[in-house]
């Protein structure tokens, strides 16, 4: 399953940085994550987007300057299928940033999407109102009634203001579980502890955490 990235700071960080540690964890992976990748983050306010069907640690990553806010995406595609660029997340809208890993069996959705992940965004998008916790627990209520079996949902959903992250599974949580670190100089939202960094945080199975 795919790895996550999200990094926000008050202060402007290089993308690079955080983006190799990306791709070390990605290439190093028990499950292979190198059917493409992109990211979304913020300059001059406004979003900016980038995918590639590259493996991410083969990509140029000191293109991307500096940001206050980078949500990042490895992918790693179900059954090796659809391996288009259209595909690869961050999925967004004007408003929304969304990245999603797991793997959800027997799902009834009457929503639009090429791909699980999308139909899962656009359930999101349905469900909000405005509130990113509201959302994300609508989204989850109605996943757990519509899936046969949830092996796992990890979902990171942000906007300019508010970051939330909603983690589920079924089985392997050494493999599963996110990880977070709110220290200075930022928070860091991950699939993985950064190799060889103390002070980080397991998000707890069925659980959402917001950061405002």
């Amino acid at each position: 399953m795919c790895r996550l990235l999200c990094v926000r700071s008050p202060n402007p960080f290089a993308i690079e940085a955080h983006l190799t540690k990306l791709a070390e964890i990605a290439r190093r992976s028990k499950e292979y994550q190198g059917h493409g990748w992109g990211c979304a983050y913020l300059r001059h306010g406004e979003w900016t987007h980038y995918k590639n069907l590259a493996p991410i640690w083969e990509d140029n990553l000191s293109r991307f300057g500096e940001t206050t806010l980078l949500l990042a995406h490895a992918r790693s595609a179900f059954r090796d299928e659809g391996i288009v660029i259209e595909n690869n997340m961050p999925f967004h809208d004007d408003r929304h940033v969304f990245i999603f890993n797991g793997e959800l069996r027997g799902v009834r959705l009457n929503v639009e999407g090429r791909i699980g992940a999308e139909k899962i965004f656009n359930l999101v998008r349905q469900l909000h109102h405005g509130n990113l916790q509201a959302a994300l627990e609508r989204t989850m209520t109605v996943l757990n009634k519509r899936t046969r079996y949830i092996r796992a949902t990890n979902v990171i959903l942000a906007d300019k203001n508010a970051i939330a992250v909603a983690s589920q599974f079924s089985e392997d949580p050494s493999y599963f579980t996110m990880h977070y670190r709110t220290g200075a100089p930022a928070l860091i939202i991950c699939s993985e502890i950064y190799p060889g960094e103390p002070d980080w945080t397991p998000v707890a199975n069925n659980s959402i955490l917001v950061f405002e």
